[in-house]
């Protein structure tokens, strides 16, 4: 596979995940969740989009850096885990109308995360913080969703 090649389908799936995810929340956001009593610090909806559209396509690019020389499948196989937690909080947390499954997503994804950073910057570091912005959202989001999950008992 070229290396361009590799690139366009690392990204084009993080940007498929983001589609999928934006479709599932879109509904909630006009409806369920406006109904939801919000954290203090919950942003605008209207910035969710940017910030995880620049995410996503850092997480594919750091992905590709990896790619491109990982002598083990295993740093791919944490970016993967992580990935597909991340394409289920949405579910979770929109889809399902659950903050606390939601919450138990990313309590998970976080030391995945932890493990995908320190596993990617053994093969390239740029690619390592490549993925920190993403560590720190998802902390932020974690922050939320607790927030969520108190203000919203039931």
């Amino acid at each position: 596979m070229t290396p361009v090649l590799a690139l366009v389908g690392f990204v084009g799936l993080c940007l498929l995940v983001f589609a999928t995810d934006s479709a599932l929340a879109s509904a909630a956001f006009h409806g369920w969740y406006l109904s939801l009593t919000r954290p203090p610090g919950t942003p605008p909806r209207w910035v969710f989009g940017p910030i995880w559209a620049v995410l996503y396509i850092s997480m594919g690019v750091a992905a590709w850096l990896v790619w491109q020389r990982a002598v083990t499948n295993r740093p791919l196989r944490l970016w993967g885990w992580q990935l597909a937690l991340n394409a289920l909080w949405p579910t979770a947390f929109f889809a399902l109308h659950s903050q606390l499954f939601g919450l138990a997503v990313i309590l998970v994804l976080i030391p995945l995360l932890v493990l995908t950073i320190r596993s990617f910057a053994a093969v390239n570091r740029a690619a390592a913080w490549l993925v920190v912005p993403y560590l720190a959202w998802s902390g932020y989001a974690l922050y939320l969703d607790a927030g969520f999950c108190l203000l919203n008992p039931g």
